[in-house]
């Protein structure tokens, strides 16, 4: 519930009447040139027939967009992500109904109303799954392209800043090094292991202390991020993510080792990069 009540990160588009031209056109290709639902049975013009379901099409998306999308975007502040995909659902079904009219119209086929409740019925299931993929891909690519912004910024602004991890051993060293260059740090009994890289090779350096010590002492550095209760990771280096919101498996610059995002860390995580 959280994902839909967010605010819609795109802007809409100011050409809807070229929009609506491009959607009519791709409807009249896919019924002349692949001709499904038994439209190659067809036997009279179908050039003529797939054009006028694409301005059908046509009509029905700047009717609707210029009639009822552009007046929802005036009244409704801010415009989220649920009032995008009902927006969408409902331009979907709109031109599904006008078609479905001129459909019965040109092949005389008749209307009952059982018919056009098993029409409205799946005209509903398919209308939602493709506003789900439309939205649920726009979104994620959104997603994608503001965290490599975001982290592109943040690499550039850290670059000669250096970071010192303090070893608590009475003859330890403190482990000194570029943040740029830190991929994650795990907890392991007494001690941490910390990966960085060198010359961009993994390297591994264990440090007499704790992880709550070394989220302490980096905690104004919004790039040093927990996802595990014994794992931090520089989010910087982050190269992929695969998961759900049960939790994450990372990789971070070079380094093989995949570090896990425990469900609990997921929304912080998804709250950093949205």
């Amino acid at each position: 519930m959280s994902f839909l009540t967010r605010k819609y990160p795109f802007k809409q588009s100011e050409h809807l009447l070229r929009d609506s031209i491009v959607y009519g056109v791709i409807i009249w290709a896919i019924l002349y040139f692949l001709q499904p639902f038994g439209f190659s049975m067809y036997s009279g013009n179908k050039c003529m027939v797939a054009a006028l379901f694409g301005l059908v099409t046509s009509c029905c998306c700047a009717f609707y967009n210029w009639a009822v999308f552009r007046q929802l975007l005036r009244c409704i502040k801010p415009w989220r992500i649920w009032h995008e995909g009902v927006a969408t659902l409902g331009l979907i079904l709109f031109i599904a109904i006008c078609n479905f009219l001129l459909f019965s119209y040109i092949f005389h086929y008749p209307i009952t109303f059982p018919i056009f409740l098993m029409f409205l019925y799946w005209t509903l299931i398919i209308g939602f799954v493709m506003t789900v993929m439309s939205i649920g891909i726009d979104y994620n690519r959104f997603l994608r392209e503001k965290m490599e912004a975001l982290l592109s910024n943040t690499t550039e602004e850290q670059k000669d800043i250096c970071i010192t991890i303090h070893d608590t051993n009475v003859r330890g060293n403190d482990l000194c090094i570029p943040i740029n260059d830190l991929l994650y740090i795990e907890a392991q009994k007494n001690n941490i292991s910390v990966c960085y890289l060198i010359n961009d090779k993994p390297t591994f350096v264990e440090v007499h202390t704790t992880l709550t010590a070394v989220v302490e002492e980096l905690k104004d550095y919004d790039n040093i991020f927990q996802c595990h209760r014994s794992f931090v990771v520089n989010v910087n280096n982050i190269t992929s993510a695969r998961g759900n919101s049960n939790g994450y498996q990372l990789r971070l610059g070079t380094c093989t080792n995949t570090i896990p995002v425990s469900r609990s860390y997921v929304p912080q995580l998804k709250a950093f990069i949205a």
